[in-house]
């Protein structure tokens, strides 16, 4: 009987375009997967009616099942997969945002309009903006960037986020106010 092979070695071998491991390493990371799409999709609730399965299929075929990642351990994996997943959303609130301004359709008066639709007008735009800015902020400053997806899209702790970047807490807390505060003022103003 072999050794079972650790999750990590799996997805080493599956970034290094081992094609047969993508189901056994799908079947493996699901749960997870899905406990961070739930949390995504609760977040951006007015993006798409999609379910938190339909985000993960989308994901895997859209960019994971290609492989070619270099994915160094489970942790870097999933804030991969959570990256991948606000893309996907940014995408899906841009393709709605177009579909709201255009198409042929007459504009509608937001006169009497409910706050609960204008919210949910306004949530796209949002979506798009958090995704424009945390794309700016990577070129501006990539360690940034990287703790403020691990923290608040991958829901990694400061703690953990420590261990994976070998920065110490201090600087992981500072860069995750750092660039919280960054976005702040980025989406008020």
């Amino acid at each position: 009987m072999s050794n079972p092979v650790s999750l990590t070695e799996q997805l080493k071998l599956y970034s290094r375009g081992d094609q047969e491991i993508a189901e056994k390493v799908l079947r493996e990371v699901l749960p997870k997967l899905h406990e961070i799409a739930v949390r995504e999709l609760r977040r951006e609730r007015y993006v798409a009616p999609v379910s938190p399965t339909e985000l993960i299929h989308e994901v895997w075929l859209r960019n994971l099942l290609k492989g070619g990642w270099q994915i160094n351990d489970r942790q870097h994996f999933f804030a991969i997969a959570a990256l991948a997943m606000r893309r996907v959303l940014v995408d899906l609130a841009r393709q709605r945002i177009a579909a709201r301004r255009g198409k042929g359709e007459a504009p509608v008066s937001f006169e009497g309009a409910s706050r609960t639709a204008q919210a949910a007008a306004a949530d796209p735009d949002t979506v798009v903006q958090v995704g424009i800015l945390m794309e700016r902020l990577d070129k501006h400053d990539p360690l940034t960037a990287r703790v403020v997806d691990l923290h608040y899209f991958v829901g990694f702790t400061l703690e953990e986020i420590t261990e994976i970047t070998g920065l110490t807490f201090r600087q992981v807390r500072h860069r995750w106010e750092k660039g919280r505060d960054w976005l702040k003022v980025k989406l008020g103003a």
